[in-house]
């Protein structure tokens, strides 16, 4: 796996080195050039050294001599979406992540990736899903197979493609049938962390237990959803809206089975015939800034009642509309649509 190491090299390597690193890196084949004190200096490419050479320079030389000296980078915590867009447009497809020191903390593949988002995710994966047995008694619902993966799998593979660095999952029943998968799997043992539930703590009760936020804003989501949201558009709208909580919401259908009558003092003025009416419902996922977690004030604790107090306390609680894609796995029917069109999904 090429992590951020593979892309970084030592100010005193040869070019030859940096050819043969490059060469490794295939697709991927930038370097970035950090003095003794492991800050960026600069960055390197084929091209930087193919123009090197034709000005003379040996492969014996010190890469230095060829580098580009302003390299583009992210500052950690301090993502500016029009700055990574900018960055996307003008095709730079590999980007250093560096801290405060100008250390090299993260690298930025938009080959490989949508986005780079600077939120914290938990996944509620602690249910009994009792509408799914016999197929949950020994299996948590989040765990059920989706072709070769779990459902939860599917998910945290979609909040990977959009940058996201660390997943958290909130887990209870049959828990080390999803700790025991994530640990010693080569794709998540690095990125998912656990919270572990004392009892049942509700929909969102359970994540006042972490600590340990990397971001000031937290997105929670049920972990048995199948969704094409974009959430770096979701992102975006959170910010600009100056939210903070926003409930994804999508839309569900009601067929009245009759003629529904217009009435204006007794009086009929209009019908509709067996009319469809569309509500906005609570989607099951939610963004919100960290100090929301504040208001959850007792250990069982749903979605709902933090949305209620949000709104007690003034505070902005908005709507993400998603229109596409999007599926609760929580009956047999829902399982069985979801093993039909999980494909569907697959970028």
């Amino acid at each position: 796996m090429k992590g951020p190491g593979n892309h970084i090299i030592e100010e005193t390597s040869s070019i030859k080195e940096a050819l043969e690193r490059l060469n490794i890196l295939a697709a991927d084949a930038v370097l970035f050039v950090c003095n003794p004190e492991n800050q960026l200096i600069g960055s390197l490419t084929d091209g930087d050294i193919r123009r090197g050479l034709l000005s003379g320079i040996n492969l014996s030389d010190n890469v230095k001599q060829v580098i580009q000296p302003d390299p583009k980078f992210f500052r950690q915590g301090q993502i500016d979406m029009a700055t990574l867009k900018e960055y996307r447009k003008n095709n730079f497809k590999i980007v250093p992540v560096l801290d405060e020191e100008k250390h090299i903390v993260d690298i930025v593949n938009f080959r490989k990736q949508k986005s780079y988002l600077p939120i914290d995710i938990v996944l509620m994966a602690g249910g009994k899903g009792l509408r799914l047995r016999p197929l949950t008694e020994k299996t948590p619902k989040p765990m059920l197979l989706l072709g070769d993966r779990p459902i939860i799998e599917r998910h945290i593979l979609r909040l990977y493609s959009f940058g996201v660095g660390k997943v958290w999952i909130s887990v209870n029943y049959l828990a080390d049938v999803i700790v025991s998968h994530m640990i010693h799997h080569p794709d998540h043992s690095k990125k998912v962390a656990f919270i572990h539930e004392r009892q049942e703590m509700g929909t969102i009760g359970s994540v006042r237990l972490n600590q340990d936020w990397e971001n000031e804003v937290i997105l929670v989501a049920n972990s048995d959803l199948l969704s094409d949201v974009d959430y770096e558009a979701w992102y975006e709208y959170f910010v600009d809206s100056g939210s903070d909580f926003c409930v994804l919401s999508v839309p569900y259908d009601t067929n009245i089975p009759f003629a529904v009558l217009e009435i204006k003092e007794n009086r009929v003025i209009g019908l509709k015939e067996k009319p469809t009416v569309v509500h906005q419902v609570n989607g099951g996922m939610y963004m919100f800034r960290k100090e929301c977690l504040e208001l959850i004030d007792q250990d069982y604790f749903d979605a709902t009642d933090l949305i209620d107090s949000l709104i007690k306390n003034n505070k902005v609680v908005t709507a993400y509309m998603h229109t596409g894609y999007w599926l609760d796995i929580g009956r047999h029917s829902d399982y069985t649509r979801a093993l039909n069109e999980y494909k569907l999904l697959e970028d």
